[in-house]
Order: structure tokens, then sequence, then C-alpha cells
């Protein structure tokens, strides 16, 4: 995998919007938050705008993210928010420049798209919080989306759960937003879990769509490969009328019966203010022990 250049300051930062709309407002404080930290920042022409759902047409997005790829200063991508829409852009833009001219592109949710297409291209990229959630974002969370563009290591520590899956893995980490992952099996775009560790996350899902997102997985051969699975924030998930009472963890553990790889639950990643970088196409440790759950890369 190609680990893009890290940054120093004044290095430039492009902020663009590549998928649903977003107000200025957490634009320009995202701008002020990497200007504190010694960074240049532009704003893509149609960051701020509105089309429909989106921030402009298919042809306009792709555009700022074809400026931010092809601009010589910029040396990383920062997502403003997820959405829908990243991957209407796969077949817009000439991505051979980002292989020439290797720079980071940030963002979670419906960026995982890019996260995905940067494993297929072989080029590490970052799934981490974005400008939307910026301001309720923990310290932890941002300061792990600045360690990722200074070339620093991220290693974060967090509570056991009773379902855990104890254990050890070692391995090149992809994953990210639940429901694309699910959307590319079967793609080009699918990524390579041979002996990868998984971590996933979602929101606004209903109870039952997990289960069969959970059995496509297991059908796609998903959980014969990987050698470590980490669950982040399941948020707002929803029940049916007459309930299914499952939990997020009576699924995982029932579709992963049988498999020795360990198992970490309530991980800081998601939808959530404690949101955690993690690098796709990077090795990563992972362990879950009786005592905490552990991930350094």
């Amino acid at each position: 995998m190609i680990c893009p250049p890290k940054l120093v300051p004044g290095d430039t930062i492009a902020l663009i919007s590549p998928a649903k709309a977003i107000e200025a407002s957490h634009i320009d404080f995202a701008k002020a938050y990497f200007e504190k930290h010694g960074f240049k920042v532009l704003v893509g022409a149609n960051a701020k705008n509105e089309y429909r759902y989106f921030s402009g047409t298919d042809k306009e997005r792709a555009a700022d993210m074809q400026w931010a790829i092809d601009h010589p200063e910029v040396k990383a991508i920062v997502c403003n928010r997820g959405g829908y829409g990243a991957v209407r852009l796969f077949d817009e833009v000439n991505w051979a420049n980002l292989l020439r001219e290797p720079k980071w592109i940030l963002g979670f949710s419906d960026i995982t798209n890019f996260n995905c297409l940067g494993l297929k291209l072989g080029i590490e990229t970052a799934h981490t919080t974005m400008p939307l959630n910026f301001q309720e974002n923990s310290v932890e969370s941002l300061d792990s989306v600045i360690n990722i563009l200074k070339g620093e290591e991220n290693a974060y520590i967090w509570n056991t759960h009773p379902s855990n899956k104890h254990g050890m893995a070692t391995g090149n980490v992809v994953g990210g937003n639940c429901s694309i992952l699910y959307s590319l099996l079967g793609t080009p775009y699918s990524p390579n879990y041979e002996n990868a560790i998984l971590f996933i996350e979602d929101i606004g899902e209903q109870v039952y769509h997990l289960d069969r997102m959970l059995w496509a997985f297991r059908f796609a051969g998903v959980f014969d490969r990987i050698a470590g699975l980490i669950v982040g924030g399941m948020t707002d998930l929803k029940d049916t009328a007459t309930p299914t009472q499952w939990t997020v963890e009576e699924l995982v553990l029932e579709h992963t019966r049988f498999r020795s790889f360990p198992i970490a639950f309530n991980a800081p990643v998601g939808h959530i203010s404690d949101n955690r970088a993690f690098i796709c196409g990077r090795i990563a440790t992972f362990t879950a022990t009786e005592e905490q759950s552990y991930f350094f890369q």
C-alpha cells in the first residue's frame, strides 16, 4: 500500500463536499480548526452549494474532487460530510493523479466508498470524523485526525464488553460503514478481507437490516477470512413494530460462531462523539482481553 506523505505546518488541506449538502458554518469551523494547527486550507468551489439533496450536481462534486486531487499544493482532502453521493463520483473522477501524487482522503459514513476505492487503488486512506461533527467530537477524536496527518501513530484503549471474544490479531485494516461495505460486496471495490482486521459501524438502520447485512457477509465468506472484528457505534438502530428484540451483540455473535478470531464491541468509531481515526490499508494490532480492548496503528 502507498502511504501518502505526512503533512507539516504550512501544508495545504482541501475541504470538499462530495455527498450531501452541508451548512457553511461547519466548513468555516473546520477551516479555522486546521488553520489553528498550522495548515493552510482551501475550500472547494461547490463545497457550500446545494443542489437538491447534494452539495452540487454529480459533475460539480466530481469537479471539486478532481480539483483537490490535481492541485499541486493540496496534501490532504477532507470530506465535509457523508449522507449519500460518494459512489456516484467513482466514474466521474480521473484517479490517476492520486497514484502519481498520493494524498490523504479523510472521512467516514458514506465516505467509506472512498476508503474502499483507496484499497483498490493501493493507497491508504483515513476513516475519520468530518467537519459536520467537529464541534461535537471528543478531543481524542480530533487529535487522532491530526496524528494521521502528521504521520504519528494512534493507540486506543476502551472498556471491555461482556460479549467480547478475547484474543489478539494483527492484520491489514479494512472497514467503515456497514451499509456501504454491504453495498460493495461482489463488486471490484469490495475490500480484500483475507487476514484483515475488520471494523464496522452504522446509524439509523433497522435491526433486521443489520441481520441481513451480516448474512451477506457470512455468505460471502467474509467471516471465514478476517483475523479480527471491531464493532463500533451502532447508533439509533430501530426495531420493528412487532420487535425482533435482537441486540447488536447477539446478532454479531450468532453470525461469527465457530470462528476463533477476537471480537470487541463498543469501539470508539462511528456516528458517535468519540469517533477515532483508523487508517484503511495499514497493518494494525488489536487485542481484546477481560480488562480492556486495545488498538494500535
